[in-house]
């Protein structure tokens, strides 16, 4: 399976998890969410070597739940994904940030 396939997957379990296209890649500043949303940015990529060769890749994603609702049930549905790590809480512009990290 391809780097961007394993993205691909990510995207569509989020979507699944928000119940709308409202997840967003590492979005650009001119694009206007939508809210509830879920933003996710690659964080990391941790190679592990063996005889001068990379043979595994793991990618880190912190994925941020954006909502108005301070007991969000999107964030404790991202909260059950296996990989993932509630990393912060915090609020902006009266909205709840939910950020997690996801080793994938």
């Amino acid at each position: 399976m391809s780097i961007l396939d394993k993205r691909i997957q990510l995207q569509t379990l989020l979507e699944s998890i928000l119940g709308s296209r409202n997840v967003y890649f590492q979005p650009p500043e001119s694009v206007a969410l939508k809210y509830p949303a879920i933003v996710y940015t690659l964080s990391n990529i941790n190679n592990s070597h063996a005889n001068d060769n990379v043979y595994m890749t793991d990618k880190n994603y912190l994925i941020t739940v954006i909502d108005s609702d301070p007991d969000s049930e999107i964030r404790d549905k991202v909260s059950r994904i296996p990989t993932v790590k509630f990393d912060r809480h915090f609020t902006s512009n009266n909205l709840n940030h939910d950020v997690f990290v996801m080793r994938h």
